[in-house]
């Protein structure tokens, strides 16, 4: 078994008595994360499997019954309901059991999708229940080719260490054109790399067709699947609601909905532009980004090789590095990711909002990084002296180095 960052912190988590709500999209490992955390003795209901779906939203009761008939014990007994957003109705159920009882069951609920239950207004178990979210795979869990099981400290002020056992393994090592190309998700990492290409495309056909229509949120499939590679062709980029809407041949309404829609389905967030600057041309447009890159390339319908990142690679490597940015502050509960861009063309790629403090961040795609990379995270440092003390251009330069006295070169590896 691979080691995830989240392991102890959760391993610590799950010991609490109250109900864990555990979201995140499909295939980011969070089934067999919690097979490895939880008891083995807990009781698993699969709500993908059409027949306990359907039995379960014909009487949500009946987990009330079957809870209620196991034997009871010094430990709570671990009850596991996986997608559980396709019952909403069985959270309900849930709060009667936990309020009847805190410590005779610990309940888990998985989810791939907020949609229903944000639509339906679901019992999301306020003041009973502890959120837990997992992401595609870290720099941290998954270590450059070379790094072995060793993570070196990153100067980057967002530390995100190595976490789990010190005897399991962290996923096989990878460079980052085979990164750009296929992504982070936990199965690819692992997966023959002859399989990766079909693997990707399933993912994004089958099972966002799937989810889309099992939870009937789009009764113009054609029309999203059009909206879907615009969309991640666009991913990274400021979003261009009209231009989407013409080319998709949907209304603008539409659009926004969609985007909601994968934003629900915990693939894709937005970074919002950066407000506290004082000049008065900065553009305020959300960017958007898919939460895995293999899945963008895949939904771009773009060609899954190496060769075709290698073309133009900067803006896939710039997205790359917005994502890993954005999971560690998912993961560390604490902090906002923006950008800054004026009309005249000044640009920060990402500006790390923390503990009162902002980091500007510069991605390029360079070897040799030199001082005229760093001239608009020194316009944003001097901007704001005291909220900003040093800025970072993340590069592929072979080891750190000082590109002013208050900007550092990193190479990717020490992100």
């Amino acid at each position: 078994m691979y080691s995830r960052w989240v392991e102890p912190l959760w391993r610590k988590k799950f010991s609490a008595p109250y109900v864990h709500l555990v979201f995140g999209a499909r295939q980011t490992g969070k089934s067999t994360l919690l097979r490895k955390l939880l008891p083995a003795a807990a009781v698993w209901l699969d709500f993908s499997r059409p027949a306990e779906r359907s039995e379960y939203l014909r009487n949500p009761d009946s987990l009330v019954q079957r809870s209620r008939a196991l034997p009871k014990s010094r430990r709570p007994a671990t009850v596991v309901v996986d997608e559980a957003q396709n019952v909403p109705a069985i959270f309900d159920a849930v709060q009667h059991l936990y309020d009847s009882d805190k410590r005779r069951w610990r309940f888990v609920l998985c989810g791939s999708s907020a949609r229903k239950l944000r639509v339906t207004g679901a019992n999301l178990l306020p003041g009973r229940s502890l959120l837990h979210h997992l992401f595609p795979l870290l720099l941290a869990e998954r270590p450059p080719p070379g790094a072995g099981q060793t993570r070196v400290e990153t100067p980057l002020p967002l530390p995100m260490p190595a976490r789990g056992a010190a005897n399991e393994p962290r996923f096989p090592a990878t460079d980052l054109i085979e990164r750009l190309t296929f992504g982070e998700l936990p199965g690819l990492a692992v997966a023959p790399r002859a399989q990766r290409a079909d693997l990707l495309r399933a993912y994004t056909l089958v099972y966002l067709e799937e989810e889309l229509r099992r939870e009937a949120l789009v009764k113009n499939w054609p029309a999203f699947a059009r909206f879907l590679q615009l969309a991640a062709a666009e991913s990274g980029q400021m979003i261009n609601y009209a231009g989407i809407s013409r080319e998709a041949r949907v209304s603008l309404p539409t659009v926004k909905t969609y985007y909601q829609l994968l934003e629900d389905m915990f693939t894709g967030f937005r970074v919002t532009a950066f407000s506290g600057s004082p000049r008065k041309s900065l553009l305020s447009t959300e960017r958007f980004f898919f939460f895995d890159v293999g899945v963008r390339n895949a939904a771009a319908e773009l060609p899954l090789e190496t060769a075709a990142v290698r073309a133009n690679p900067g803006p896939v490597f710039e997205q790359w590095v917005g994502i890993e940015l954005w999971k560690r502050l998912q993961y560390l509960g604490a902090g906002k990711l923006h950008y800054l861009r004026t009309k005249a063309g000044a640009e920060v790629d990402f500006i790390v909002a923390r503990g009162g403090r902002l980091i500007p961040i510069e991605v390029k795609w360079t070897e040799h990084p030199t001082p005229g990379d760093a001239r608009h995270l020194l316009t944003f440092l001097n901007e704001h002296p005291k909220r900003a003390r040093r800025g970072y251009v993340i590069c592929r330069c072979t080891a750190p180095l000082a590109l002013t006295d208050r900007v550092t070169a990193l190479p990717w590896f020490l992100l």
